[in-house]
């Protein structure tokens, strides 16, 4: 079976989420995607985290009607930072022979790659699906590549054309899910946590939206943010009163 395994935070998880998997589902006839949550990212330090069983409530709401998705506690209270490679190798030990596994990870953070943990180990151990915005290209993902692995300059200017496609590299294979079009973020959805479960079931699945004005999730966040936005509206109105 093809099997994709979808990490991140999901702080909270999100359309953009479901649209990338199920697209890469399709695509790549993936029979199973694991969305793993990170318990302790190393790349998120800097900002405190929901708790992880929030975390994972919602990705189990999210994921309940799609057979194909399944929420996974691989990356749960490890006690240590949850790097890619190691949490790869932890699924990989549990596939049968026969199994193949895709990470599936958007081009924002695949062009961060080479800065990961063992980054050329990580790109050896499994195929890759990055996920495309519109305007990116097969280029802008080989360019994210180590430089030992990384194509020649000339072969770049050429992928930066294909806006869809696999590259085939020694110790990596590249595949591009292109133009994905659901625009939402985690940020944004915390920013606006405040507003009603039917407002925010734009952004996230309704039963997410429920969970998280049950628990009040966000709320404190959103709220500052909410004030500080409309203190920037009203320090602008009496600019702009003053100037007439």
């Amino acid at each position: 079976m093809k099997i994709g395994l979808f990490g991140g935070t999901f702080d909270p998880v999100h359309l953009g989420h479901l649209s990338l998997a199920r697209a890469a589902a399709e695509k790549f006839d993936l029979g199973r995607v694991y969305f793993v949550p990170a318990d302790l990212p190393p790349h998120k330090t800097k900002r405190k985290l929901t708790d992880f069983q929030h975390r994972f409530a919602m990705l189990a709401l999210a994921t309940a009607e799609d057979k194909r998705f399944v929420p996974s506690l691989l990356d749960a209270h490890t006690g240590t930072p949850n790097y890619s490679v190691e949490t790869v190798r932890r699924m990989k030990s549990a596939l049968g022979k026969s199994d193949k596994l895709y990470f599936l990870i958007g081009m924002d953070a695949f062009k961060d790659i080479s800065t990961w943990r063992k980054p050329v180990e990580l790109l050896g151990e499994c195929e890759f699906i990055v996920a495309a915005r519109p305007g990116h290209s097969l280029g802008d993902a080989a360019r994210a590549l180590p430089a030992s692995l990384r194509p020649a300059e000339t072969e770049l200017r050429a992928l930066s054309k294909q806006r869809s496609g696999t590259i085939v590299l020694p110790g990596a294979t590249i595949h591009l899910l292109d133009e994905l079009r659901e625009r939402v973020s985690s940020t944004q959805v915390r920013a606006i946590a405040g507003r009603s479960a039917k407002q925010l079931s734009r952004y996230v699945p309704k039963l997410v939206a429920e969970y998280m004005k049950k628990e009040r999730l966000y709320d404190e966040r959103a709220s500052t943010l909410e004030s500080a936005a409309a203190n920037g509206r009203r320090m602008l109105s009496l600019h702009q009163g003053h100037r007439q």
